[in-house]
């Protein structure tokens, strides 16, 4: 018997779904409304594909999630792209195999 296909990819497809869906039970947006904006997204990135959680799928995805969090004040993109550079600056100091940690 062979072993299942993964849900997901790549590990920061499934954090960034877990990350979408937290917000929205903290009450952050509404499931629909976060549905209508990705579904914009996907439209005019001209992601023609199967959604099967490619990286496409999942940086456009990412996408919306900054555009949604700036537009409420929830994640300013200055603040998003300090935390992005510390992940990529302690990802590229991390021995290959390490956990990586933000210090």
């Amino acid at each position: 018997m062979s072993a299942p296909e993964p849900v997901f990819l790549e590990s920061w497809h499934a954090q960034l779904f877990a990350l979408t869906v937290h917000l929205n039970e903290a009450g952050r947006f509404i499931w629909s409304d976060w549905a209508h904006r990705f579904g914009a997204t996907l439209k005019r990135r001209g992601v023609d594909k199967d959604l099967n959680g490619g990286d496409d799928y999942f940086a456009a995805w990412l996408e919306t999630l900054e555009a949604y969090l700036a537009e409420t004040g929830a994640a300013l993109p200055e603040d998003v792209a300090l935390v992005r550079d510390a992940w990529e600056q302690a990802y590229l100091r991390t021995p290959h195999g390490d956990p990586v940690s933000l210090g």
